[in-house]
């Protein structure tokens, strides 16, 4: 269905192609999971696919893509859209319409499609998305997960033989991800429609792939083999595989159910033993932020309703629940984005939305989940010299946090060319600048493979440790487990769960994270923890 034939694609300025030497052929009917870390050319290989590449980022393509016989150098994307379906990393770049039901039908409209036609998949792909209730809603008014969710709705509509999907369940809780890839294994087993995806949250994707190709490096050719037979050699795996390397099992297994078959001598090592636990000190000093009573609305909805919540230096908390629960709106009512319809919120002795912007930079710092939103400049340096200047601090301070946490962006790129990780590495950085008290962030690990999670989670508990307070909210299960102090769950605007993260998210199964599955009862949250313990044991 597709095929890629001595595939390179060189970016006009580049010193070398962003992917070379591509050499394969993906199946008809079959789920195909692309996997490498952060910048190696993944989504530049899915572009090729729809013709985005070369046709609408320049660069040159050499080699041959087809699809279905069409040779994407020859047919522009809307001579494929009838073929291919495409979800990029940012829904919002994909909406032409301003209401959920209009964007499932647009996509339809340009095919010709008969309207009685269009009314039946319009409705089917509303229930299987779990998107009824929002089909009168505004896009600009639903919380990032639910854009993802009708972005991938509206290329579904038209029932594209081909579908390529960049990080789709990035922004997507636990039990909606598992929809839309259930919805996925339907299409691809029932309809034989061909998906090329991309995903750095293996944990939930490896196990559904019946192929996967791995990208080990810039310039480097691709790797093609079953999901076991990659995730022996691939440097990205997910924390089942980690521990099943850990403990040396074989053949490694890719899900939680053939792990836990296979942890019973395991557990018995582990039983008795205390899992290790941050020893960073939360501070009982008086509170960076406080939320009390806190209820915020947005037209008619009450995104917020009589939310307390305090926040402690060095303390880490986790915001979660379903998408649209109020995590990002608690987020902005912290920085003064939005302005509470009653109750209070005080943020390092200020009150956020009464308070200048040059004032409160020094206060409090968030990450979007777009982080395109915080940065302006034409070059990663010209960013960080900005950031320098509004923060009043050292040049190149910036700069050197650039550099922690994603080595190796050059100072001339350009934002708009960094992958979705990147630019979060470069806002993440920006907003460090500063140095602020309450650093909040949201969806922090979109885009981010496993290393660059890693070296997020160093820099995070660092700042902790100086007794910075962290909010995040996430969908991310593993990075909640390895970070936060506290897991504070939302439903429909309120906190309906409170407290230490084992105790919070081992009782979930919808935020347990993979070792915690796996070795339950036992209360064991990530492979690092298991390794330390076994390591001193020895």
């Amino acid at each position: 269905m597709i095929r890629f034939e001595d595939v390179s694609v060189t970016y006009d300025g580049a010193s070398a192609p962003t992917v070379s030497g591509v050499e394969l052929t993906v199946p008809e009917g079959e789920l195909v999971l692309l996997v490498g870390p952060s910048g190696v050319g993944k989504s530049t290989l899915l572009g090729t696919v729809s013709g985005l590449v070369p046709h609408f980022t320049g660069g040159t393509l050499r080699g041959r893509v087809t699809v279905a016989g069409r040779d994407t150098r020859t047919h522009k994307p809307r001579e494929l859209a009838d073929v291919v379906g495409t979800v990029g990393q940012d829904p919002l770049s994909h909406f032409v319409t301003d209401t959920v039901e209009d964007e499932l039908a647009y996509g339809m409209e340009s095919l010709g499609i008969a309207p009685d036609v269009m009314r039946r998949r319009v409705e089917e792909t509303l229930d299987l998305l779990g998107l009824a209730d929002l089909r009168d809603r505004p896009i600009a008014t639903l919380s990032g997960g639910q854009q993802q969710r009708v972005a991938i709705g509206s290329v579904l509509t038209p029932h594209p033989r081909v579908l390529v999907l960049d990080e789709p369940t990035s922004a997507l809780d636990p039990a909606a991800a598992e929809e839309v890839l259930a919805v996925l294994q339907r299409l691809v087993h029932d309809l034989g429609t061909t998906v090329l995806m991309a995903e750095h949250r293996l944990e939930r994707v490896v196990q559904y792939a019946d192929q996967v190709v791995l990208l080990p490096g810039p310039g480097q050719a691709p790797v093609l083999g079953s999901p076991a037979e990659i995730m022996a050699v691939s440097p990205v795996f997910p924390p089942v595989v980690g521990l099943g390397r850990l403990a040396d099992w074989s053949p490694l297994p890719l899900t939680v159910r053939d792990a836990r078959r296979r942890a019973g001598a395991l557990r018995e090592r582990l039983e008795g033993m205390a899992p290790p636990t941050d020893t960073t000190p939360v501070s009982d000093r008086t509170a960076t932020a406080t939320a009390t009573s806190l209820a915020v609305h947005r037209g008619r909805i009450e995104a917020l309703r009589r939310v307390d919540l305090t926040v402690s230096p060095g303390e880490t908390i986790a915001l979660m629940g379903r998408n649209g629960a109020g995590k990002s709106t608690l987020l902005s009512a912290f920085v003064g984005l939005v302005v509470p319809s009653s109750g209070s919120v005080e943020v390092a002795g200020a009150v956020p939305h009464k308070t200048s912007p040059r004032d409160l930079i020094r206060r409090v710092g968030l990450v979007p989940q777009e982080p395109r939103d915080l940065l302006y400049a034409d070059t990663v340096a010209g960013e960080c010299s900005a950031a320098d200047a509004d923060a009043g601090a050292a040049p190149g301070t910036c700069r050197a946090l650039v550099e922690e946490l994603l080595p190796g962006i050059p100072d001339a790129t350009h934002p708009r060319d960094l992958s979705e990780g990147q630019r979060l590495a470069l806002a993440l950085s920006v907003v460090l600048t500063a140095r602020p008290p309450l650093l909040l962030l949201d969806e922090p690990t979109r885009g981010l493979d496993y290393a660059a999670k890693a070296r997020l989670v160093t820099v995070l508990k660092g700042l902790a440790a100086e007794g910075h307070a962290i909010v995040l909210a996430t969908h991310d299960v593993e990075l909640a487990a390895e970070l936060a102090h506290r897991v504070v769950i939302l439903a429909e605007g309120e906190v309906v769960a409170d407290g230490p993260t084992e105790e919070v998210v081992i009782s979930s199964p919808a935020f347990a994270p993979q070792v915690g599955k796996i070795l339950a009862p036992l209360p064991w949250l990530t492979v690092g923890q298991v390794r330390t313990a076994l390591q001193e044991g020895a």
